[in-house]
């Protein structure tokens, strides 16, 4: 069976020594230093390495069941979702006005780490229920927020998003759902969505359904789209569930990973429902959920990769297999063990040092998030726009193949379900196709978020670049050589392949578009090159305060190292793709494929 341990001192690294929380100006940040911090991870890490990582071969295994309507979930997952409720993680950083705790959402993903790196088909019913949540709590009115989110934030109540149908999934324009309008100011929803996470299971007591739909008479397209609660349960006038509406799971999907978690087909038959916000604006408050969900799936990505690193390490260290090519390791067994072979240092250090630049990456964007919502800060809410795309698209990408060098350091073994990497490899493949593909990533980064405001914020971020570089160079030249000067080489060249899309996009858009991808990819290294910099700074700065763990600092530099020299260089193979421009992807008929 896989093991998981939660990796607390890497993350207070992050969270303390790179991004400085508690100095860092942003509304309750102020509150949590290190052993407020160092509490809150150690109490969810029990959780995840004693209650949620035993029960994710349990719920691969048995996956969900649909009987008479009813979606039973895998043993044992009701009594851990009520641990879960039980601690208050639910509402960890929702509003207090409604039972929640205040956290920042930086505090939320750390812990969101853990859990999806534990158990991730499991943490997908909190983490669709979050989303929910915060479109309510942003585009609600005062009475919804009374009625739903304090039971949502409890967890007693859950909450899902209802936006694919049969015949239209990127392109919501096309949803066929429709809302009639009632004499009692509701509406009565009919139509079938598709792939809708948690949409029915045995967990809460109710779910609340947030369902894009069509009010007849509207404009054609988005602009007529509106949002819809639609609740499991009708909700009586003192808060308790009342009638079963007209709703049903009409089959669940039958998938490749995540079986622990419940995608449905729903079937809404002339559901009760009630409009969120003004009528056919419910792409705005759609994406509310959306945006955040993007970011919690870049997160899922890397949190795989994460738990599969740690089981390939240790099969590592532990295989004997061969002799070290420049002498033997361990004379006292038959064989050393395979983590003495460069091939296999080469594959876990590939690892080791994506994830760990990743949890940076990732915690520095929830930091956005808190820095734009609790100082009202525009340019971290533009910043945060920008590099949401990447955060998604790269981590997610990145994050799989993470699983997939983990099992192939298992050999054979990690073929075999006996030794669970063959169900991170399942599982995280999703991350790269729901909550909009990572190809439409890709697209959304270079067609929308490049030119945003004007390319006010792409043009922030290399200033960013630019003033590190400027005020940490030539204090020491090893540094340098190995943090700084790589990362404006590759900084250099996202520049370059901008200006590439200015020259050549206008003169023919498929210039652009067939460079995105590899845009996107660009970018991510440059934003992983930008962490280890500031990590590698970190970890300098520790060594010589002589405070600390000096090994702990002395891994994290070579970690970086090897980012630097073998990861990041990427960066000039994704312009030369770009510059070559759209003819080499266009060039072919259709009909010749």
């Amino acid at each position: 069976m896989p093991i998981y341990h939660a990796p607390i001192k890497d993350m207070q690294f992050v969270l303390h020594d790179v991004l400085k929380m508690s100095d860092s100006g942003i509304p309750g940040y102020e509150d949590l230093d290190r052993d407020t911090t160092a509490a809150i991870l150690e109490e969810a890490g029990k959780l995840s390495e004693n209650v949620l990582a035993p029960l994710n071969p349990v719920g691969d295994a048995e996956g969900c069941t649909l009987e008479n309507g009813v979606v039973r979930t895998p043993k044992g997952f009701k009594d851990a979702y009520d641990q879960m409720r039980e601690g208050g993680w639910i509402g960890l950083d929702c509003d207090p006005d409604y039972g929640g705790q205040g956290m920042p959402y930086l505090m939320n993903s750390a812990v969101g780490e853990m859990f999806v790196s534990a158990n991730m088909a499991f943490n997908m019913y909190q983490g669709l229920s979050h989303g929910a949540y915060n479109a309510i709590h942003t585009h609600g009115s005062d009475a919804q927020k009374a009625m739903y989110l304090p039971k949502m934030v409890e967890g007693s109540w859950s909450g899902t998003m209802n936006l694919t149908e049969p015949h239209c999934g990127t392109d919501l324009g096309l949803i066929r759902t429709r809302a009639e309008p009632q004499d009692d100011g509701s509406y009565s929803v009919t139509g079938q969505k598709i792939w809708i996470s948690a949409g029915e299971h045995d967990l809460t007591d109710n779910i609340i359904h947030l369902v894009l739909a069509r009010i007849p008479g509207g404009p054609e397209g988005v602009k007529g789209i509106s949002l819809f609660i639609v609740p499991k349960f009708l909700v009586n006038e003192d808060g308790s569930p009342g009638a079963r509406n007209d709703l049903s799971c009409g089959g669940l999907e039958k998938k490749m990973g995540i079986h622990g978690n419940s995608t449905c087909v729903m079937n809404y038959d002339g559901a009760r429902g009630f409009l969120i916000g003004e009528q056919h604006k419910g792409m705005r408050a759609m994406f509310t959920m959306m945006n955040e969900a993007r970011l919690g799936v870049g997160l899922q990505g890397y949190a795989q990769g994460v738990v599969a690193y740690q089981n390939a390490l240790g099969f590592a260290q532990d295989r004997l297999q061969g002799r070290a090519i420049t002498g033997v390791e361990a004379p006292d067994k038959p064989a050393d063990p395979i983590i003495v072979h460069p091939d296999v240092r080469r594959n876990l250090l590939h690892q080791k040092s994506f994830i760990e630049g990743a949890r940076a990456f990732t915690f520095w964007g929830a930091s956005l998030i808190d820095r734009a919502h609790r100082n009202q800060d525009a340019q971290a809410e533009g910043l945060i726009s920008l590099l949401t795309p990447v955060l998604k698209g790269f981590l997610t990408d990145k994050g799989f193949e993470t699983t997939v060098l983990a099992q192939q350091t298992l050999g054979g073994s990690g073929f075999t379900r006996e030794w669970g990497l063959e169900q991170f490899v399942r599982d995280a493949r999703i991350t790269m196709i729901y909550e909009g593909t990572n190809g439409i990533q890709s697209l959304d980064l270079v067609g929308r978020k490049l030119g945003q405001d004007g390319g006010k914020h792409v043009m922030g971020f290399f200033e960013m670049v630019k003033t590190f570089l400027k005020e940490n160079a030539g204090q020491d030249a090893e540094f340098d050589a190995q943090f700084l000067d790589p990362l404006k080489a590759a900084s250099k060249d996202l520049q370059a392949a901008g200006m590439y899309f200015m020259a050549e996009g206008m003169k023919n858009p498929n210039n652009a578009l067939s460079g995105s991808y590899d845009f996107m990819h660009l970018f991510g290294h440059v934003c992983l090159g930008l962490m280890w910099a500031r990590m590698g700074l970190a970890a300098k700065l520790g060594l010589a305060s002589g405070d600390g763990d000096a090994q702990f600092y002395e891994t994290k530099l070579a970690t970086g190292r090897y980012y630097m020299a073998r990861q990041l260089p990427a960066t000039a193979l994704h312009l030369a793709r770009i510059q070559s421009g759209a003819e080499p992807v266009m060039a072919l008929d259709a009909a010749n494929f």
